[in-house]
Parts: structure tokens; sequence; C-alpha cells
């Protein structure tokens, strides 16, 4: 599988490009799958219910399943699970996009910068990081330097980049 990390700080805008760029490449026939990092612990499951209460009871994994979808909850009691694990938790697809994990795995990672933060660039500090996405001109960068309000721009860098061939229908 072939994938595409996007990092940045809060309130860059990662979430918003990345729900931009998602009907992009479906629409260029490429099965997608999305991967985020969540710096706030979550629950998607709740109290009372029996998937809870299955956990509640020490349970390490539970599935749930519906007619329309199905959904795996994994305890890690040792910690955060690494990227490398969690993409090969995925289907087969064309393309993973990767939301946050920016210290982590090898995953090539568009930096998403906008004019308004404060905080210093990660580019120059992460091998990992192929192209910067920016509201703002940004100079002195040594990788592309994309316009943050392109997002069909931005997925044609990527299909380059990646050398993304859709499936055959």
């Amino acid at each position: 599988m072939k994938a595409i990390g996007f990092i940045g700080y809060s309130n860059s805008g990662k979430t918003t490009l990345i729900e931009r760029l998602i009907p992009l490449f479906t629409a260029r026939k490429l099965a997608v799958s999305a991967i985020k990092n969540a710096h706030h612990g979550f629950d998607m499951d709740r109290p009372g219910k029996d998937s809870y209460r299955y956990r509640e009871a020490g349970a390490g994994q539970v599935l749930i399943a519906t007619s329309q979808r199905w959904a795996m909850l994994t305890e890690t009691p040792q910690g955060h699970a690494p990227l490398e694990e969690l993409l090969a938790q995925l289907a087969p697809c064309d393309l993973v996009i990767i939301e946050g994990f920016k210290s982590e795995g090898h995953v090539p990672r568009i930096e998403v910068r906008r004019a308004d933060q404060q905080e210093p660039p990660i580019y120059p500090h992460d091998a990992n990081v192929v192209a910067v996405a920016a509201d703002y001109t940004v100079t002195d960068c040594p990788v592309p330097v994309l316009d943050l309000n392109a997002p069909p721009a931005i997925a044609e860098f990527i299909a380059r980049h990646l050398q993304l061939v859709p499936r055959s229908a």
C-alpha cells in the first residue's frame, strides 16, 4: 500500500485538506483508507452498551458489526500502537492518508502550514517531509511548496510522487 502523511500544528487545516482530497482520489478510481492520530483519548463506545461491557470485563478486542459497517476496538494497555502495526490492520487499498504520527515511521509527509501560525516549521527537522502545503508564500524551503487552497494540485502532486495508478474497472 502507498501512503502519504499530513503533519502540522493544531488548527493548521490538516483534516479539512484531507477531507477535500479523499473525493479527488476516489474520483480517480483509487481505493482510499485513512488513519488519524488522536492526541486526546477517545472512546467510540458508550457505558452500558454490550461492547463496552465486554471491554470492561477484560476483552482485548471487540468487533461490532451492522449491515452497513463494522469496527474493531482494540485495547492497547502497553500504550500507543506503532504506525506500521496500524497500517497492517487495513484492508488492501491504493492509498492510505495519514493524519499525524509526525515522529513515527518513514511515510512521505506533507507539512500543512497557515500564515497565522507562530510555531517553527517542521520540514527542516523531518527528512520524510516531501512538500509543504501553505496558505502563504514560504521562502527558503528545500521541498516543493503547494497552495493549501488548491486541493486538486496537491492531489496531482501526491499522485505523481507516489506513482498512483487507478484500479481497472
